[in-house]
């Protein structure tokens, strides 16, 4: 969606502040962190780290892009959740993690600090730090919020963005320590395979479970609801990721296998499930409010078919593109969201979840369907089907 798209009408001192306070305060950890890093492994190993980093992220933060369709948040949101993750949360935890394994050493013995670090303060800490962007979002900046989807893919970005990071450094280190890497030592190449191409979404899965909590909250009637789902969540987050590093760090390549194939794999696959579902009930959230919408002379019947599956929306916006260029394909990608966008807020008023000021959102919304249906039928008014 346009940063100039016209859905963008949420409380304008928040929805702008808080994006560039985010970023001032990004670009500072970000700079500390990229300093700390190349003190202690060296440039030339912190960009083979960065490079390498950059492999695995690309297709994590394309896949929640991809399931975030039906009605897109907005990218400047998108762009804060990645960035918290990478610099705000990760400077944090480094922070905390090291704390945890000096005191660790002290009480328990050298050597003994990192297993403390690994098995209770990452989890705790970086869940905690992770999950408390897509809880910011819930309550700051609540008409960005709809529901499992939505905390599914806030958490899984400032997931992306963490584990970039994180990446980097262990990357760097490896290559620092070990080079490339050869059959007799584990470099570079055997630190990519572990963490780029088996376990690239184990950060995304831990912080998922924290986004599915907030957002069934965001769904919830009961208080206790609302209350008990986000705990849960982050309950569910912290014993994943507290498993995960015990196998890696206590464990035998054995155990590890064993956690990675019996544990590890099978929630991953819940989830994808999971999401599918939700993705599927969005769908019929959409194509239940279409026919009123067509009796308000909101839209019109030969749009149903088109607004009410991503295949049918897809197909639009790639004739429009091929006919009159991005920018019209852009502005009935608009219309779409707001039809979207209406239609989620009706499902929220019905549930008794919309907030007292839904009529008023109500009326700002129907407005935005009509004039972005305007431009988009203005855009694609040559095409077949399309009144």
């Amino acid at each position: 969606m346009s940063e100039s798209s016209p859905l963008r009408h949420r409380p304008r001192r928040l929805t702008v502040l808080l994006p560039v306070l985010g970023l001032v305060v990004i670009a500072a950890c970000g700079l500390t962190l990229l300093a700390l890093s190349t003190a202690r492994v060296g440039l030339v190993a912190e960009l083979v780290g960065v490079a390498s980093a950059l492999l695995p992220v690309g297709p994590v933060v394309a896949a929640f892009l991809w399931v975030d369709r039906w009605e897109p948040e907005p990218a400047r949101l998108l762009w804060l959740a990645f960035g918290w993750g990478a610099c705000v949360a990760a400077i944090t935890a480094l922070l905390i993690n090291n704390t945890a394994e000096a005191v660790g050493d002290l009480l328990l013995g050298k050597g003994n600090g990192d297993k403390i670090s690994a098995i209770v303060s990452a989890p705790l800490f970086e869940e905690a730090l992770k999950g408390a962007f897509v809880l910011g979002i819930l309550l700051f900046l609540r008409n960005e919020f709809d529901g499992v989807v939505d905390g599914i893919v806030y958490a899984g970005l400032v997931a992306a963005g963490f584990a970039f990071t994180e990446n980097i450094y262990y990357f760097g280190r490896a290559f620092a320590e070990y080079g490339f890497g050869n059959s007799t030592s584990p470099g570079v190449l055997a630190a990519f395979i572990l963490r780029g191409v088996l376990s690239p979404f184990t950060h995304p899965l831990f912080t998922a479970m924290t986004g599915i909590g907030i957002g069934i909250a965001a769904r919830a009637n009961l208080k206790r609801t609302r209350i008990i789902a986000p705990l849960a969540g982050y309950l569910g987050a912290v014993v994943l990721h507290a498993l995960w590093n015990g196998a890696a760090t206590l464990g035998t390549a054995s155990t590890f296998l064993t956690v990675y194939f019996l544990v590890m794999v099978p929630v991953f696959g819940a989830v994808v499930y999971f999401l599918h579902w939700h993705r599927k009930r969005e769908q019929r959230v959409v194509a239940d409010a279409l026919p009123a919408m067509v009796e308000a002379n909101w839209i019109v019947v030969s749009e149903v078919d088109l607004l009410g599956s991503l295949a049918g929306r897809r197909r639009w916006r790639k004739r429009v593109r091929a006919q009159s260029g991005k920018d019209a394909a852009r502005a009935v990608g608009d219309y779409q969201a707001a039809v979207s966008e209406l239609a989620f807020l009706w499902h929220s008023m019905a549930g008794g979840t919309a907030g007292s000021d839904a009529p008023e959102r109500e009326a700002r919304l129907i407005e935005v369907v009509r004039e972005t249906r305007r431009r988009a039928v203005t855009a694609a008014r040559r095409l077949p089907g399309v009144a």
